[in-house]
């Protein structure tokens, strides 16, 4: 009866108040009836007669426009016919759905407008919400129609997106991006390709969560987005329009330039209404370490994920409010600038994608990590990878996939350094290990750590070995990453036995592998995004000790398995130009016509940085000059090598992005 009286009250009030909130009732609950069988209603709205309607209900000729009649009489109509059909509580909570999808429609028009602002959308958004108190009508047609708005509008309007991402994303999940988003107050931009990468795979993995316990526990760091439109107002803020020509000059000229346009950008400024949501930023964040990150809208798709080729900054958030937050706009700027290189402007051309609108999207991360003395960093992260093409086992198939895992930040697990060594691991088959002597588990450990000094606000490269002896034993969990070498075995020790002063310890990370879920998590999580997402994935993580966090998701470049070249077997040692003894991946390179040889004993004797530096000049020249995809580089080291150049010849993506294939030489 009180639920009766309640209906009743609301259909009253909605006669005085908004008729076309009750009209709009009367039609959806003369459509339930319908569908129920309830042959009454059918008389209640005009019907054409039954000998001018063909059987499928399609007339061959214009039908006329008929008057709706008195709205109230009708509404007295179809409540009369509801309550002998329909029940009392039934019914409240009929009308109680269909007033919240007449709410919503402020919403659509919002996202419906010819070029809704992002503001708009929001305070749209947020009105919507507050009003509605639930998700009633998510799986409604209503409720798809707004969550593929929003989608549209925040993330991203190609077709095959959208097809997944409506899977797994509903309207209310749009919290999460409203909340912490900085945008130009006429912004029609979204988040950008990294942003959207995490956000489709962080809601994929919590929906299939409840089916697969190892992704239950899988989390992700607190982030703020910046939109894509952004830059396009800080470039005309500062009248730096001219920038956008960077790409269509001469790669020489890009190369030269860099530098000047960095530093042009560096001492422009964030437009003020940025600058005021930036500070609101940090108050959420606090004094914890964050990291700025790009998230341009060609990033991370299919075909051409930008690997490496714009920055990532990483900031200690120290000091006071003022220094921080002129830290992260330099910061910003910084990112932005990185727009204007060389490396993604050839990526670009190579694709196709010269003449394509580039914005730059940024994410601001809070870095996954605890506090150790005067060091902030995770206990370990890395890269994970769907497929592996770096087999060192037959036992190991392609699509096991590969993780790449360092202490520390996971700068070292992702850039090419010639110093060190990451733990490679096949999280399908992970006792199937890369070293099994003692001595060879030793020498290619991980010997260096990346961490944030958190006293002078900077970002550090120390001894692993040096930080063990002074801070080991305030290391959560460290038995669970290193071993003690004893005499000439490795052994997996408990927290209480290590004397950090004393033992030889070796990063193995023996007990994350054997006694942690972490690598079933990865796995379950790389096998679950690449099935939904239709292709190989490419993530980041990081872990504190406790919790494992996902820091981004794109697609794994990739090419399609070939089968072996057949190798003749009668040929001379003399015709041999180079062989290995490790897996190298399947492929067939035809009608090489140079090969660029870096002798690594002559390059070993060049004892000034200027001359080292010139090899790599050298290289960049004959990269633009020798016929593209018909010579073969060789040299000493790792080609692109970041740190000490002697190692390995300094060269960047757009100085080696024309050979057929890159050959590294590793000396004894």
């Amino acid at each position: 009866e009180n639920g009766s009286k309640e209906w009743e009250f609301v259909i009253e009030f909605l006669k005085h108040t908004d008729q076309s909130v009750l009209l709009h009732i009367c039609r959806k609950l003369i459509n339930h009836l319908l569908i129920l069988g309830v042959n009454e209603a059918s008389d209640l709205f005009y019907c054409p007669p039954k000998d001018l309607v063909d059987d499928d209900g399609y007339a061959n000729y214009p039908t006329a426009a008929e008057p709706m009649g008195d709205i109230v009489c009708l509404c007295e109509n179809v409540f009369h016919i509801a309550k002998k059909y329909i029940g009392t509580d039934e019914l409240k909570n009929l009308i109680k759905r269909w007033i919240q999808e007449e709410n919503a429609y402020s919403l659509i028009k919002a996202l419906d407008n010819i070029s809704p602002t992002l503001h708009n959308i929001i305070e749209a958004l947020r009105k919507f919400q507050k009003s509605s108190k639930g998700e009633e009508f998510i799986f409604s047609p209503k409720g798809r129609w707004l969550t593929v708005g929003l989608i549209k509008d925040f993330l991203s309007n190609k077709p095959e997106f959208i097809n997944i991402a409506a899977q797994y994303i509903n309207y209310s999940d749009f919290d999460d991006i409203i909340n912490n988003i900085i945008y130009p107050s006429d912004s029609h931009g979204r988040i950008g390709g990294k942003g959207t990468g995490l956000f489709l795979a962080k809601k994929i993995l919590s929906k299939e969560s409840g089916d697969l316990p190892p992704l239950q526990s899988i989390k992700t760091p607190k982030t703020w987005y910046i939109t894509t439109d952004t830059i396009t107002e800080f470039l005309h803020y500062n009248d730096l329009e001219e920038l956008n020509e960077q790409k269509y000059r001469r790669i020489q000229e890009i190369r030269l330039e860099y530098r000047n346009v960095i530093q042009l950008m560096k001492n422009s400024k964030l437009p003020p209404e940025i600058v005021n949501s930036l500070s609101v930023a940090l108050d959420d964040f606090n004094d914890m370490p964050i990291i700025v990150r790009s998230s341009s809208v060609l990033e991370d798709q299919t075909g051409a994920s930008f690997s490496g080729k714009y920055k990532s900054l990483f900031l200690a958030n120290q000091g006071s409010k003022r220094e921080r937050l002129s830290a992260l706009q330099d910061a910003i700027i910084e990112v932005y600038a990185s727009m204007f290189g060389p490396d993604p402007i050839q990526y670009r051309a190579e694709r196709n994608l010269l003449d394509v609108t580039e914005e730059m999207g940024i994410l601001i991360q809070q870095v996954v990590g605890t506090k150790v003395g005067k060091y902030f960093f995770p206990l370990f992260s890395g890269v994970a990878f769907s497929n592996n093409e770096y087999r060192w086992s037959p036992r190991i198939k392609r699509e096991d996939g590969l993780i790449r895992m360092v202490p520390g930040l996971g700068t070292r697990a992702v850039d090419r350094l010639t110093d060190d060594f990451p733990i490679l691991v096949s999280p399908q088959q992970p006792g199937i290990k890369v070293n099994i002597v003692p001595e060879e588990i030793k020498r290619y450990s991980p010997k260096k750590i990346d961490v944030i000094n958190l006293e002078n606000n900077s970002f550090e490269t120390i001894e692993i070995s040096k930080l063990l002896k002074e801070y080991g034993n305030q290391i959560e969990n460290i038995n669970k990453i290193v071993s003690i070498m004893e005499y000439d075995h490795i052994r997996k020790p408990n927290m209480f036995e290590i004397d950090f002063k004393k033992d030889d310890l070796v990063v193995t990370f023996d007990g994350i592998i054997n006694d942690s879920p972490c690598i079933k998590q990865l796995n379950a999580a790389l096998k679950t995004l690449k099935t939904k997402l239709g292709y190989p994935v490419d993530i980041e993580f990081a872990s504190d000790g406790k919790d494992l966090y996902l820091l981004q998701c794109r697609p794994q470049s990739f090419r399609e398995e070939t089968a072996p070249a057949p190798i003749p077997q009668d040929i001379l040692p003399k015709d041999i130009i180079f062989s290995a003894n490790r897996y190298i991946s399947n492929g067939l390179i035809q009608n090489i016509s140079h090969i660029v040889y870096v002798d690594p004993d002559s390059y070993n004797e060049l004892s000034e940085l200027e001359d080292l530096k010139t090899v790599g000049k050298i290289i960049s020249a004959l990269n633009s000059f020798l016929p593209k995809r018909q010579f073969i580089l060789i040299g000493p080291g790792r080609w692109g090598s970041r740190g000490d150049i002697k190692l390995g010849v300094s060269v960047t993506y757009s100085d080696i992005n024309n050979t057929a294939a890159l050959i590294e030489v590793a000396r004894k």
